[in-house]
């Protein structure tokens, strides 16, 4: 998720949602420690519950990255041990590391010792050529030796020789039951599932198998409204459902702030296209913002000049 999930695109999703764990674009450790780009951990209050995820393969580099985050107010420091981009793997981490099951074990371990908050891990079922029943309950087995006792599965393989980034994303077939599998194996661990769920109907589905968590990721950025709207009611069983009319109205206080602090209109209504998604008038919506986003005087006028199309 990420360019996506940053902190514009989770203050929307938090007013669709009070419930559900956000999570941040993945953050270099590199970046925070030896680049200093700790404006990459700013986010608003109400965004919490809000993990922080970290990009790395260095025990002490990921120690140092996770008590910045902690120090900032995160709730969680989660693990990337899933992105296949050629970016993280020049970089010795992401999807690569489940090739390194100790070195997880040992980020692990420096990064408990380093914060109070939970440590968590995201990983694939495997890599390229790696068995998945065979390589996952071992990967799983060393995190939890660790201390990790809560994990998020993407139920793919990472292709890193052969696919790109995007075709990694779609074509290693999807695995469930071994998820499921693993949760027997482990039913100590607090387990999600990721990877192909796009409606709250499948992730209801997944835990009423026995699953602990659903992450999902692509269809929560390209139809929140779908998928964010009812999840509190629906999952946890609270709240009501929410109104994405109202969300982006209640949008534009933030939309000014953002602009009177220097920022530009696009960099926030840019996560706002997908709102509407499926209903009349979504692609008149998606025109106006996209089209009028990116002009030097655009601002909350704008997005109510689109919200017409939705209310008429």
């Amino acid at each position: 998720m990420m360019d996506w999930s940053d902190r514009h695109c989770r203050y929307m999703h938090r007013l669709l949602s009070r419930e559900v764990l956000l999570y941040t674009e993945m953050v270099t450790a590199p970046a925070l420690v030896r680049g200093g780009a700790l404006h990459l951990l700013a986010y608003s209050p109400q965004e919490h519950p809000l993990a922080l995820q970290l990009g790395g393969s260095d025990p002490v580099e990921l120690a140092a990255a996770a008590r910045l985050g902690a120090e900032a107010g995160y709730d969680e420091i989660n693990l990337n041990c899933g992105c296949p981009s050629d970016r993280v793997q020049s970089g010795a981490f992401g999807a690569v590391l489940m090739q390194r099951s100790e070195l997880v074990a040992d980020c692990v371990t420096a990064i408990r010792e380093a914060v109070d908050v939970e440590v968590t891990v995201k990983c694939r079922i495997g890599v390229d050529e790696q068995e998945p029943r065979q390589i996952l309950p071992d990967f799983l087995q060393k995190i939890r030796a660790a201390g990790c006792t809560r994990v998020t599965i993407h139920a793919r393989k990472a292709w890193l020789q052969g696919l790109s980034p995007k075709e990694n994303r779609d074509i290693p077939p999807l695995d469930y039951e071994i998820v499921h599998q693993m949760k027997a194996d482990f039913p100590d661990l607090h387990i999600s599932i990721n990877g192909g769920i796009t409606t709250l109907e499948e992730a209801k589905a997944q835990l009423d198998r026995g699953l602990d968590g659903v992450m999902v990721g692509r269809a929560a950025y390209h139809q929140p409204g779908d998928v964010l709207r009812a999840a509190d009611q629906q999952i946890y069983g609270t709240g009501a459902v929410s109104d994405p009319v109202e969300v982006a109205r209640q949008m534009l206080p933030y939309i000014e702030r953002h602009l009177s602090g220097g920022g530009r209109l696009h960099q926030v209504t840019r996560h706002m296209l997908g709102l509407f998604a499926g209903r009349p008038g979504a692609r008149q919506w998606r025109r106006t913002l996209s089209e009028g986003a990116h002009r030097d005087s655009a601002g909350p006028a704008l997005v109510e000049t689109a919200l017409t199309a939705i209310t008429g």
